[in-house]
């Protein structure tokens, strides 16, 4: 019988790192019910890891309370990689082929893996192919083909190298990561819709201090960049210009009516602050991030007019009249992103937007993870003591049967004789007892005569 497999996934973000397990049935069936994050303080600073022993810690609180949540124990890890310096450079390879061997999905393989022109002072992370031209002819399918010539226009994905060794220093010391994955990119495609993918969009996430922007077009990635900006920027602008404590600034832009549009917000006293004053810092903050959103779709080498459309995800992206604010800079359609349709979100209180990372990691992990491989290894328990083989709910033989019939019949036979022979020694015992108080009777009898 087929058993369920497990997949684990890690979001390490600036402000919280969040992890999660899902169930992948014999069927296919993806389901999510357990998530545990922890919340850091100076860790982590936009993405990379800065504090390795305090990180590390906070991981293990993860895997423990994971671990317990379905009384297993996780063996390996899914971890998103998403950073300030993480984002993409445009390349091109050209081979020279023999055009008498067929073109294979492995020697494209090879070739892409073989890529390593990076910029110094980055480290290659992934590459993504663009397109793909046999003979000069642009094709989407080149696996198959014949051709003297083969030219690949790429995007490899780079960042700072310390973003990816303090990464792995703190996962050799937690569990062992079954792969490392690019968040922005694995988010994009278990999430924007084909027709996006195709006509052109830009995903983008905004975390607690940067913010992601990846931009597709004809089902390719056109570009990706992480802009050092996120909600958090928004808050310290509170903190600084109305003097009041973080955890107050963070609870007065999260219940400010209208943030984006002091002229129409409602003035009210929140946490002792007035939220119109508050609004004014935050749309001034926000309208900065959204013109650097604005602008990385010129920098990708493409006009507004080309994008359909812009899907907004991120802890960030929950703020009241963002959509609408973005739409107004951008002209471009706009929605809030929504956990990948493959999963089944079955505690209805983890759905939020801030969790949509690690669903896409899970998502992601379990179109790769082989079959009949897992994450988690549930706890087996010996049971205590002598144990017997005793069939349960099984049906007797025939002869166990009669065997069985035989010796409740001899047992009965024993008891009624044990019965019969306490009867006889009883009725004895009466009749011998009655014979000693007539002599008595009559002794005292004649003494009363001879009186």
């Amino acid at each position: 019988m087929e058993k369920t497999q497990y997949i684990v996934a890690l979001e390490i973000g600036s402000s919280k790192i969040v992890g999660a397990i899902a169930e992948k049935s014999p069927t296919g069936y993806v389901s999510v019910n357990h998530l545990e994050e922890q919340k850091l303080s100076n860790c982590v600073r936009y993405g990379c890891i800065q504090n390795v022993e305090n990180t590390k810690n906070a991981i293990n609180r993860i895997l423990k309370m994971l671990s317990n949540s379905v009384d297993g124990l996780i063996t390996d890890v899914y971890v998103g990689i998403n950073a300030r310096s993480v984002h993409s450079e445009a390349t091109e390879v050209t081979r020279n082929l023999d055009s008498s061997i067929q073109i294979t999905d492995a020697m494209i393989d090879k070739i892409v893996k073989s890529t390593h022109d990076v910029f110094k002072g980055y480290e290659l992370i992934d590459v993504v192919p663009r397109a793909y031209y046999v003979d000069g002819i642009s094709t989407k399918t080149p696996g198959g083909q014949f051709g003297s010539k083969i030219d690949i226009k790429l995007n490899q994905i780079e960042a700072r190298p310390n973003i990816k060794l303090n990464l792995e220093r703190v996962m050799s010391a937690t569990v062992k990561v079954r792969q490392y994955l690019v968040t922005p990119l694995v988010t994009a495609e278990e999430i924007l819709k084909p027709d996006e993918l195709s006509l052109g969009c830009m995903l983008v996430d905004i975390g607690a201090e940067t913010t992601s922007v990846a931009i597709y077009k004809n089902n390719a990635l056109q570009y990706l960049t992480t802009l050092p900006l996120g909600g958090r920027n928004l808050t310290l602008d509170l903190v600084n210009g109305l003097q009041i404590m973080e955890e107050t600034a963070e609870r007065v832009k999260k219940n400010i009516n209208n943030p984006l549009d002091p002229a129409h917000a409602e003035d009210i006293i929140i946490d002792g602050v007035h939220s119109k004053k508050a609004s004014e810092y935050i749309s001034a903050r926000m309208g900065e991030i959204i013109v650097n959103i604005n602008r990385q779709i010129t920098n990708a080498g493409l006009t507004n007019d080309d994008l359909r459309s812009v899907v907004l995800i991120g802890g960030g992206s929950a703020l009241q009249g963002l959509p609408e604010k973005v739409n107004e800079v951008t002209k471009i359609n706009v929605r809030r992103g929504s956990y990948p349709s493959t999963l089944n979100i079955l505690d209805h209180t983890i759905n939020k937007p801030e969790y949509i990372e690690v669903f896409s990691l899970l998502a992601k992990g379990a179109e790769l993870i082989p079959e009949g491989a897992t994450c988690l290894e549930r706890r087996s328990y010996e049971p205590e003591g002598p144990q017997f083989n005793i069939p349960v709910n099984s049906q007797p033989s025939s002869d166990t049967a009669g065997s069985d019939n035989r010796r409740s019949q001899q047992q009965e036979q024993q008891q009624q004789q044990q019965k019969k022979k306490r009867s006889f020694f009883n009725g004895f015992k009466r009749h011998l007892d009655s014979l000693l108080s007539e002599n008595d009777i009559e002794d005292n009898d004649d003494e009363e005569k001879d009186e």
